[in-house]
Formats: structure tokens, C-alpha cells, sequence
């Protein structure tokens, strides 16, 4: 980037607006105040000690493994989803890649060295992400409607590669999900990795910087010489990577593929960044957010089901969540 079209682009480190170029109403968006992290890492916190007090098995080392891996496919999508959500796009087929990755991966193992057959699995990802991106980006589509059809069509071609749930044969596939480096899951350790890169990327690159601008103010960023095109694919083939690793990674840990895996996925996603301050217009929302978002989601999900609260109050306890999230961030706008 040059010096023009850097000064167009939030410094995310500093947390300033573009002065030059962006317009004064958006300025707000392009940043996560502190105290929104904050009131994650307490909420989280808070959880945490109630359920340390009120069930013998929340703070066992097992359900805590068993915590961990039970976050991975959320963050990983969540990951993916933020960077769409920064260019005010949105993923709706990341659950459909899941599945389609999964069953793939678990299916190519029986005929192919698992390093490849792993490769090959999440470059489909990557390949379904990048169609959402041509999509939105060179014929400039709803990114809704583009994603809705598209997590439909990649449904149909998981059940057209196999009607059937398919189980691996080769014992090292289930390594990926099922052990652990100490008490931590290999799974969990690859997750922060990845939301470490994701981090280099947004404040570390002009890449970043420019999906954050795209979200911000979009004209400003073209007008500056970034682009657009270019990087909104960028951000939709980076989302259709994580789907390839997290579908790659479930269908490893459960053991089975299922070609009706990852329904509803994405609301999962969508909901950790939003609850981490992410805002669904663009241009506003940080990885350490959606870190805390994605935590906070598992956290209450592991405690539900300790609680052995059934799966449909769970859903509407989400909804809860994510709508006070929204009015959190609506009263924010107001005050600023």
C-alpha cells in the first residue's frame, strides 16, 4: 500500500478513523472500545465461578479437554466469518462447507496419504470461498443472497459425494481431533494458531487494514487506489479456508462424517462475532472479540448441557444473547 492508500485504512493498533477520507459518521465503527472485551472476559469469568460452585463437574480436566474441543469449530468459523463481517458481507454457507470438507476428507484418507487427502479437503474450502467472493465481488451480488444459494449448492454436492455418513479408516485421520499435546487439544492448539494469524493479518498488513476499510467506507477505499474486488474475494476465500479446517477437524474428532453435518453452523459464528463487538454493517471488530465470543458461547453451551437444559432452550437462550449483544452495540453507536 502506499502512503495515500494506507492513510484511507483504520490503524488498527492505534484505533484511529481515517481522517482524510471517511466520513465522520462512520468513524465510530472502525474500532472496539476496551470495555466490550472486557465485559466478555468478565462474563466469562463469572461463568465460570458459578458453574465452579453449583456442579462438581464443570472444573474436571475432562470437561475441560472436552470444553476446548468443543469451541474449535466455532472460533474457526467465527474466524472466517469476522473477516466477511469486516467487509460488511456476511457466510452463509460455512456449515455447508463443513460438511462438504468433512465427508471429503474422511472419504479421500481410504485412497490417498492423509497428508494429501487433508489438502485436498480444505482447498475445496478455499475453492467454495472464493466463488462466494467472485460472486459478491464481480457481479456485485447480496452477499445474503449469494451465500444462501451457494450453502444450498454446496449441500447438494455433499450428499451427491456421498448419501451416507462415511467413517475413516485410517487411524492417524482421528489423531487431528481426538489427542492432545498435555491437556490441551491438538485441535485447540491449531485454532489459536490460526486466530494468532488472523490477528497478524488485521493489524499487521495492508490487507487487513483494507478489508477493515472496504467495511468502513468502501467508495473512500476505492477512490484511494485499494483494490476492492481483489480483497472481498480475499476475505470470502479465507472464510471458505477455515470452514475447510474446521470440517476437516470435526470429521476427525466425531469419528464419522455425515453429509447433514454443520447445519446451522454459521448462526453460531455469526453470533460469536457479534457478541465479541463486531458490527454487521462492516468496518468495526477485532480478533481478541470474537475470541471472547466464541468462549463465552462455549461456555454457556458446556454449562447448558451439564445442566442437561434441553437443546431447543439453549437455541433461544442464544437469540437472547445475541439480541441484548445488538442493543449493546446500537447503544454505543447512540453515545458516540
Amino acid at each position: 500500500m502506499t502512503e495515500q492508500q494506507t492513510s484511507t485504512v483504520r490503524d488498527t493498533d492505534s484505533g484511529k478513523a481515517p481522517e482524510a477520507t471517511a466520513p465522520a459518521s462512520a468513524r465510530w465503527r472502525v474500532a472496539v472500545p476496551p470495555p466490550t472485551i472486557l465485559v466478555l472476559i468478565g462474563a466469562a469469568i463469572a461463568i465460570v465461578v458459578v458453574a465452579g460452585i453449583t456442579n462438581d463437574s464443570f472444573l474436571t480436566e475432562g470437561n475441560m479437554t472436552n470444553l476446548l474441543r468443543q469451541m474449535v469449530t466455532t472460533g474457526l468459523l467465527a474466524l472466517g466469518m469476522l473477516l466477511v463481517i469486516l467487509t460488511g458481507g456476511i457466510d452463509l454457507s460455512v456449515g455447508s462447507v463443513v460438511a462438504l470438507t468433512g465427508i471429503m476428507s474422511a472419504g479421500l484418507v481410504s485412497g490417498l496419504p492423509l497428508p494429501l487427502a487433508v489438502l485436498m479437503a480444505i482447498v475445496i474450502g478455499v475453492l467454495c470461498g472464493t466463488v462466494n467472493g467472485i460472486m459478491v465481488a464481480r457481479f456485485s451480488l447480496a452477499p445474503f443472497v449469494v451465500t444462501l444459494a451457494s450453502m444450498t449448492t454446496f449441500r447438494g454436492l455433499t450428499y451427491v459425494y456421498s448419501k451416507t455418513p462415511i467413517t475413516p479408516t485410517t487411524p492417524d485421520f482421528l489423531t487431528l481431533g481426538s489427542q492432545n499435546v498435555g491437556p490441551i487439544p491438538i485441535a485447540a492448539i491449531i485454532t489459536l494458531l490460526m486466530f494468532a494469524l488472523g490477528w497478524v493479518l488485521i493489524n499487521r498488513t495492508s490487507a487487513g487494514r483494507a478489508l477493515l476499510g472496504i467495511g468502513g467506507n468502501r467508495e473512500a477505499v476505492r477512490l484511494a487506489g485499494v483494490k476492492v474486488q481483489r480483497h472481498l474475494v480475499l476475505a470470502y476465500a479465507l472464510s471458505g479456508l477455515c470452514a475447510g479446517v474446521a470440517g476437516v477437524i470435526l470429521a476427525s474428532r466425531v469419528g464419522i462424517a455425515q453429509p447433514s453435518l454443520g447445519q446451522g453452523f454459521e448462526l453460531d459464528a455469526i453470533a460469536a462475532c457479534v457478541i465479541g463487538g463486531a458490527s454487521l454493517s462492516g468496518g468495526r471488530g477485532t480478533i481478541g472479540g470474537t475470541l471472547a465470543g466464541v468462549v463465552l458461547l462455549g461456555l454457556i453451551d458446556n454449562l447448558l448441557s451439564l445442566y442437561d437444559v434441553q437443546s431447543y432452550w439453549q437455541q433461544v437462550l442464544k437469540g437472547l444473547i445475541i439480541a441484548v449483544a445488538i442493543l449493546v452495540r446500537r447503544g454505543e453507536r447512540q453515545n458516540t
